[in-house]
């Protein structure tokens, strides 16, 4: 790999995550631009080295990417709080989850892919709130039904 595909994989992990990160900021969420760009591109950049360091002494690519599912994994579970019976956090946690997801895409060079699941994380946060707001809103006001969902 050259130095350009280097920087194009990097950028594009970068671009993604700031999207993911920029709509999740004008949500006033607590993982906004640098989280998700700071994920992506860390993500992205440990599946470029492992693309070089197979490269050089050979191995399989997907022990290190295995090994950022975890490491996001536990910086995930940091980010999830329990208030009394409410559990906070989980959907923030799912996109810093996804940011690495698509910042490792990007680092192995599916760049429309990486995009592609950009758009669709930031659909699911952005359009799909208002959605499951409704929901839990008839569920909550209408017939009565067992609340526990």
């Amino acid at each position: 790999m050259d130095v350009n595909q280097f920087i194009i994989r990097i950028i594009a992990a970068t671009t993604c995550g700031l999207l993911i990160g920029l709509e999740r900021q004008w949500h006033r969420k607590k993982a906004g631009i640098r989280t998700n760009s700071l994920v992506a591109l860390g993500s992205a950049v440990f599946v470029v080295l492992s693309f070089k360091l197979i490269s050089i002494y050979g191995g399989d690519v997907t022990r290190i990417i295995g090994q950022v599912v975890t490491g996001v994994g536990f910086l995930c579970a940091g980010v999830i709080m329990q208030q009394g019976l409410n559990v906070m956090g989980l959907t923030t946690s799912a996109t810093i989850w996804c940011s690495s997801a698509v910042g490792c895409m990007a680092g192995a060079g599916y760049y429309l892919e990486a995009f592609f699941c950009t758009l669709l994380i930031m659909f699911i946060n952005g359009v799909l709130k208002n959605t499951d707001r409704w929901i839990n809103r008839k569920l909550k006001d209408g017939s009565g039904e067992d609340e526990d969902y």
